[in-house]
């Protein structure tokens, strides 16, 4: 039996009366996921949530997200020792700065000048810390909200997904006419993908660009400091320098504004991404190119050293632009290896002739 032109085959699930292998007798039967339902998209259509959370990277690779694993002991550890040291550097301070007064009387009051200027100084370091952690969750909320929205063709939600970038860069002069042109048409009916792919063209296409040439120009950099250093420390150095610089110029160009915290949550997730996504994202010109490193290795060892630090550097910064960019690519094409670090392949071959 053949199906008739324009109807894909389809597979159907029957539910089965039998209870689950496993389960004992007389225990409920366990509750199936949870379905929404939705007016707008007919009588008979529940949005049923899927166990996994699925993210688009920043090559369109899609990636199975795990649940997240916490460890209550390690926190509950740590939190203590945190405490005890915290309270030990009271009691110390508190001892100083009564020796100082039974010493003398104005450098007691010193101590305490200077313990109330490092009091104020700690609440301004951790108010930074705070807002820059909440002001990226702000943007990976942001990124979540318009994938839902994609999903399940949410016109509401993808303008408030709107306001919400416009929120984000307000601030900026370089974006104001960007800015005007997306409020002339803020109460125009459009489709979802239309109305964030015109915001994504309007706010987030410079910033693209911005970061484009911000990842080559570390690759560059790191390709060249490699090919010339004359020991592998100062390879390893600046390699860690210029991820740690490009991570931060990146999370800045896109809105965060990451302190200590910030940029190791930022870290450990891009270097999240980058293990999942590194192995899937290489196409057959990114296979040949690298093939023809290893011929460029075999004339220079150190040409070939600084061609691949030049690549990690700029899957790091892909990665980087994954985790730190508020939308998901709606209309606009993925960068991709071959965007920001060509001209090493380029060069390479340059200097084998």
């Amino acid at each position: 039996m053949t199906n008739p032109p324009g109807q894909r085959p389809r597979a159907f699930r029957i539910p089965s009366a039998e209870p689950p292998p496993g389960a004992a007798e007389g225990e409920p039967p366990q509750a199936p996921p949870r379905a929404a339902f939705r007016p707008e998209l007919g009588p008979d259509v529940r949005l049923v949530e899927e166990p996994f959370e699925i993210v688009e990277a920043a090559d369109r690779v899609a990636v199975p997200v795990a649940p997240r694993r916490r460890a209550p002991w390690v926190s509950i550890l740590f939190g203590a020792v945190g405490s005890l040291v915290a309270i030990a550097v009271g009691l110390s301070l508190e001892r100083l700065v009564a020796d100082l007064f039974a010493t003398a009387p104005w450098l007691g009051w010193v101590a305490l000048a200077l313990v109330a200027l490092a009091l104020i100084a700690l609440t301004a370091i951790v108010g930074r810390e705070a807002l820059g952690v909440w002001r990226e969750r702000k943007i990976e909320a942001l990124r979540e909200q318009a994938l839902a929205a994609l999903a399940t063709r949410d016109h509401t939600a993808a303008q408030g997904v709107v306001r919400e970038l416009r929120a984000l860069y307000a601030d900026r002069p370089a974006l104001s006419g960007a800015l005007q042109r997306l409020d002339a048409v803020g109460d125009a009916i459009l489709d979802v993908d239309d109305r964030l792919g015109l915001a994504e063209g309007e706010l987030l296409a410079p910033l693209d660009r911005q970061a484009k040439a911000a990842i080559a120009q570390a690759a560059s950099q790191v390709s060249a400091v490699t090919a010339l250093s004359p020991r592998a420390i100062v390879d390893v150095a600046f390699v860690v320098y210029s991820a740690a610089r490009l991570l931060r110029r990146i999370a800045a160009i896109y809105g965060g504004r990451p302190g200590l915290l910030g940029f190791l949550r930022l870290a450990r997730a891009a270097f999240a991404h980058l293990t999942v996504t590194g192995g899937m994202a290489v196409g057959e010109g990114m296979l040949h190119q690298v093939l023809g490193l290893g011929l460029a290795a075999r004339v220079s060892a150190k040409l070939g050293e600084g061609v691949l630090n030049g690549l990690m550097t700029a899957r790091f910064g892909l990665a980087a632009v994954a985790v730190c960019r508020p939308l998901p690519f709606v209309r606009a094409t993925p960068p991709t290896v071959n965007d920001v670090a060509g001209q090493l392949f380029r060069g390479s071959e340059t200097d084998k002739a």
